[in-house]
């Protein structure tokens, strides 16, 4: 079996490649950006919005945004965005993070009766 291996040159690419929509500036130019990690194809990566009351609407953005990019690099099996101190991160995080219908488990089933 063969892992594919992850170019973290490309990554900290696509990471710069996102914009804060509000300021116009990529968030690594920010310092927005806390945490990155890349371990078994899988993108853990961490930021912080620029101020706590930001609109949502731009943290959102910006967390599809690194998901996107993130997810189209060769070798990435799964990202996971993390936004801080935002006061609605909880929210934002649980959105850009849930499973699509594609990806989650089937629902158990119950074995039918005999009668």
């Amino acid at each position: 079996m063969s892992t594919e291996q992850v170019d973290i040159r490309e990554i900290q690419r696509q990471v710069s490649k996102v914009v804060d929509p509000e300021i116009g500036m990529p968030i690594v130019e920010m310092n927005l950006v806390d945490k990155l990690d890349v371990k078994d194809g899988q993108v853990d990566i961490e930021y912080h919005a620029t101020t706590q009351f930001c609109p949502p609407v731009f943290a959102l953005k910006i967390s599809q945004d690194l998901r996107d990019n993130l997810s189209h690099v060769k070798g990435v099996k799964g990202v996971k965005v993390v936004v801080t101190g935002h006061y609605f991160a909880d929210a934002i995080n649980r959105q850009v993070n849930k499973e699509t219908s594609a990806e989650a488990p089937p629902p158990a089933t119950q074995p039918e009766k005999q009668q």
